[in-house]
Order: C-alpha cells, then structure tokens, then sequence
C-alpha cells in the first residue's frame, strides 16, 4: 500500500513537474515561419520553433559576405582603404542599394557600410568580385566557410540573397553563422548599430527598426524575399548578458519587429536581465 501511494505521487508530482516547466517555445508560439535565440555568453539556447525548417535567406545572405570580407582583411589580403573598381554587373544589380556606378572606384570600406546599413545588393556584388576574383569563386568560399561552421542545412547562390533556385538555410544555421561572426569581428556591431548612411548624397535608414525602438538593440540584418517572408537576424545586449535571435517567415516587418521584441524579452527574462 506505501508503495503504491508513493507510485502514485511520484507520477503525480513528474505531471506537474512537466507541467511547470513547458518550453519558452510553446509558451509563445511566434508567429513566423522559424526562430531561435540563444545566450551567447553561455551558449545555451533559450528558445526554438522550426529552427531546422528550409528558407531563402533572403538579404541575411550578407552576413556570411561580411563574414569572409572581414577575415580578408583580418589575414592582410585586402585592406579597408583598398579601391574597389566596380564593374557593370554589381552596377546594374537590383533590390535594395547604394546606387554605385559602374567604372567608378569605391573604397572596400565604403562597399561594407553599404551592405550592413542599407543592404546593398550591388555593394555586395562589388565586393564578391573584388575579393573573390568573381562573384561564382567568391560563393564557392561561401559555401566553404557555411560547412566549416557547421551550417549544415544552407547553401548559397549568390553573395547578396537575391532569389536563387535552391538557395536556402535555416534559422539555426544562420544562428551559428552569427553567433561566430559576432565572436570573431566584435567590432562589426559599429557598422550594423548605425541606423544611416549616406552615399552620392542620397540619405537611406537602416531596415532594422529594433535599433530605434529595442532598448540595447545593436545589430544585426534583415532580408525579405516575397516567396520567404521578412527575416532579422538580431542582436542585443544588457548587463553581461548578449543574445542573438533569429526570425524567419514573418508576414509583414511589423510582425517581424513584434515577434522579435517578445522574443528577446522572453531571452531576458529567462536569465535574469532586466532592462537596464
């Protein structure tokens, strides 16, 4: 008879234990494709909801093109002042840009403020071209640098994230790109936490409306693809504690602003941060 009663109140007490402590997923259930956040000063992931799920990466595309042209010049093989002849393809690139022109010489650190701040498409093929030989030996590094990482789920097509046949990546992936790019090249943050830049005279804010609105938001870049959605992969940071979230999918940059903000405020409170 004791035993059984301690059966029964063992399983009863691992009901409630399971109860108590549903996964931060669950208890929100964004609404957008995927996401994922993580803690970056432990590693830990706070939360995930489809974080394996395939997706156009869209414009976060350039984070890995910043990634491989920040190593370029950490190992000398370029330099920030170097000038950059840009030729008729990356002039006449489409989508977001900084409206470079073709036969002019642009300095490599210009071309990088471009595509952090104001996505630039045809910066990010200048830069390809100028680093890589060409944009196709540049995306071969891409790739490269993607499984070196373990993005195990993506493959790239182009530096920029125009729409590409079988492009595609996941929110973990890009988390993992992220998390490394962020430890390597601390200092990118100067660049993605500047919410203008100005080019030719012409004045463009940057898409990431959490910078304006997210208290200790510092980064890090949006894309949107009409087949994908509104992606952010974002960043910010209180105390000691720095997360990094990932949204992919969400229907309108609204939504992707909201679900972002709810999902680093529940990253917050999940370690005990409060805003500061």
């Amino acid at each position: 008879m004791i035993v059984k009663r301690v059966s029964i109140l063992s399983a009863v007490l691992l009901i409630l234990f399971v109860s108590l402590n549903v996964s931060a997923a669950d208890a929100l259930r964004l609404n957008v494709r995927s996401a994922i956040l993580m803690d970056m000063r432990t590693g830990r992931i706070l939360v995930a909801q489809n974080a394996n799920a395939p997706i156009q990466p869209a414009s976060i595309t350039k984070v890995l093109t910043l990634y491989l042209a920040d190593e370029a010049i950490r190992d000398g093989r370029v330099r920030p002042g170097d000038q950059v002849k840009i030729s008729r393809k990356a002039g006449r690139t489409g989508g977001s840009k900084m409206f470079i022109e073709a036969g002019s010489e642009i300095p490599l650190e210009e071309l990088l403020k471009g595509m952090a701040v104001v996505s630039a498409n045809d910066a990010s093929v200048a830069v390809a071209e100028y680093i890589g030989g060409d944009v196709e030996r540049f995306v071969a590094r891409m790739n490269r640098k993607a499984r070196q990482l373990g993005m195990t789920r993506s493959f790239f097509k182009n530096p920029n994230g125009l729409p590409a046949r079988g492009q595609v990546t996941t929110a973990r992936d890009m988390l993992i790109l992220a998390s490394d790019y962020l430890q390597r090249f601390p200092e990118s943050l100067d660049l993605h936490s500047q919410q203008y830049y100005t080019y030719r005279d012409i004045t463009q804010r940057n898409r990431n409306s959490l910078l304006r609105h997210y208290p200790n938001a510092d980064g890090l870049k949006t894309g949107w693809v009409v087949k994908a959605g509104y992606h952010i992969v974002a960043t910010a940071k209180r105390g000691d504690t720095r997360l990094i979230a990932v949204v992919m999918g969400a229907k309108t940059p609204s939504i992707r602003a909201r679900e972002t903000e709810k999902l680093l405020d529940e990253g917050f409170r999940m370690v005990g941060e409060r805003e500061g």
